[in-house]
């Protein structure tokens, strides 16, 4: 099953997918003009799932959400269900108030962070994806704005699942919120801003402050956050372009490229080339 809304005018896309065993995301190849986040629910048995050619497992009843930037390949993807959408059909950011997702669910750690369902969660899902299904088929001129309704349902009831499972009860609101816009600030500007005292300063914050919060939240610094999203993008640029090292380290705000290469030998444990030579052997099956 594959149910799709599109508004031609404004280029608004929804999908919901489900028992589509070919369901997949090539960010690199075929899927780079779509530009959707995704919402993926393993309805079936523990499974295994490929992001960026690195394999994690992937619980039965479990969330994942996934970027827009992410390739991924799924096992069974059959068992998988899953809810696609762009930035015309609901801005994430732009209605970060509403939801509160955004460098938590999405534009957060590189880590995968896999949300599992007790039985009352998944009986809501479950609940709710049938009412999604009935709004695909219902076409009339209210269609959008109830697929829209129900997508934002569904991302406040994931965000507070997800905070139950990940986040110390030490953590308040207020510094989450902070945690959560350091994430954003440093998705995009990773490749021109590599220090903390730029991202603090953007928040009003001081360094010391940020690594309290940080400390609190996930034990990560605030600086490891930043170098981890440079270096799982220097990954995906070896392992999906054939840019050269000096290509790469420029693109990612490395003036001097023996200083990304020792920088990337630091983050992988081989250098550049080693890596893009046999980036095969890097990719875990």
């Amino acid at each position: 099953m594959k149910l799709v809304y599109k508004n031609q005018t404004t280029a608004a896309e929804c999908r919901l997918l489900a028992e589509e065993k070919e369901f997949d995301r090539a960010f690199y190849g075929k899927d780079r003009k779509d530009k959707l986040l995704t919402i993926a629910w393993n309805r079936g048995n523990f499974q295994t799932v490929h992001i960026d050619g690195i394999r994690y497992d992937f619980p039965e009843n479990s969330l994942l959400c996934l970027m827009v930037n992410q390739s991924f390949s799924f096992a069974q993807a059959g068992d998988i269900v899953a809810w696609q959408f762009n930035r015309d059909f609901y801005c994430i950011e732009n209605h970060d108030k509403e939801v509160s997702c955004v460098g938590f669910l999405f534009y957060g750690s590189s880590e995968m962070m896999f949300i599992k369902l007790n039985e009352a969660q998944q009986y809501k899902i479950d609940l709710l994806l049938k009412i999604f299904v009935e709004e695909f088929e219902t076409i009339d001129t209210i269609q959008e704005d109830m697929l829209r309704m129900l997508l934002k349902r569904l991302i406040i009831i994931v965000t507070r699942i997800a905070k139950d499972l990940f986040v110390d009860k030490a953590v308040t609101d207020s510094k989450l919120d902070i945690v959560r816009q350091y994430n954003l600030l440093v998705e995009h500007h990773y490749k021109t801003e590599h220090r903390v005292k730029f991202y603090a300063e953007q928040l009003n914050r001081s360094p010391k402050t940020l690594a309290n919060f940080f400390a609190l939240y996930n034990h990560k610094s605030p600086l490891a956050v930043i170098q981890e999203r440079i270096f799982l993008e220097a990954k995906r640029l070896f392992i999906y372009t054939d840019k050269s090292s000096k290509e790469v380290a420029y693109e990612l705000g490395f003036e001097d490229v023996a200083y990304f290469s020792n920088f990337f030998k630091k983050m992988a444990s081989v250098a550049p080339t080693t890596f893009r030579k046999n980036k095969s052997t890097f990719i875990t099956g």
